[in-house]
């Protein structure tokens, strides 16, 4: 605490963690269980509760609410956690809820993630790292968010969606079924419409690489057999480690089943 920077309008329980140059704004609520690693800022009116560990140099803008029980009528109150990793931004008004004991206990977000306006993530969610969640964007519980993944605004997951590494959710988008990774999503009610081909390129990802994926993706929408066995074929004859993973996603199984391609 002595090293922190705390508004004499914060109201920070004396219980809570702060590490060196931790920043609390006007008006800020900090609860006794809460955790900020070096270099956090608080900004005002900001409320981060809960057993929540937020990592080095994040920033909570105003009016955000950070570690607050689940929105799920089974909680009964059970001591479960939140992590936020390192560099941050959980924008205003948006916000992220700690875990359940039948989903894990602990919600999670990674590093380096843009959480914009009024965003929400929820409980026992698992969001990777460089996630980008655009304004309003909403995360159901026990979702899975792959590093690299954008969803655009005024989009929402189903509880139990997988959203695989790289994928890309436009906006106004209802998603209700698992994205393979690098997969391009759109429409109101979440078409798999190709591969997020832009995100890649941006990546830096090899031209060799980005060519092998659109064949897979053209096998995996017209090829022979069943969705599985095309996965499956892929996963056994391919030399690229992104088809792979792409097709080891589809054989993992599914709680929502999966978008196929079209």
């Amino acid at each position: 605490m002595s090293a922190a920077s705390i508004h004499p309008s914060a109201v920070v329980d004396p219980q809570a963690r702060l590490g060196a140059d931790a920043r609390i704004g006007a008006f800020a609520v900090i609860g006794p269980e809460v955790t900020l690693a070096d270099g956090v800022e608080v900004r005002s009116h900001a409320v981060i509760t809960g057993w929540t560990e937020i990592g080095p140099e994040t920033v909570v803008f105003p009016f955000a609410t950070v570690g607050e029980v689940p929105q799920d009528l089974k909680f009964r109150g059970e001591r479960t956690r939140l992590i936020v990793g390192a560099r941050c931004r959980i924008r205003e008004g948006a916000t992220l809820n700690t875990g359940t004991e039948g989903g894990g206990g602990v919600t999670r977000v990674g590093d380096d993630c843009l959480i914009m306006t009024g965003a929400h993530v929820g409980h026992d969610a698992q969001v990777g790292n460089r996630v980008i969640l655009a304004n309003q964007v909403a995360l159901a519980g026990h979702v899975a968010i792959g590093d690299d993944v954008v969803i655009g605004g005024l989009s929402g997951v189903h509880q139990f969606v997988r959203v695989g590494r790289g994928a890309m959710i436009g906006a106004v988008t209802m998603v209700t079924h698992d994205v393979m990774p690098f997969g391009l999503v759109q429409g109101p009610r979440g078409m798999l419409d190709g591969l997020n081909l832009v995100g890649l390129k941006r990546r830096g990802v090899a031209r060799s690489e980005i060519a092998a994926l659109r064949a897979a993706y053209a096998m995996l929408a017209a090829g022979e057999g069943a969705l599985a066995e095309r996965a499956r074929r892929l996963a056994e004859s391919s030399d690229s480690a992104l088809v792979r993973e792409m097709a080891g996603f589809l054989l993992e199984g599914s709680d929502r089943h999966f978008l196929r391609p079209q």
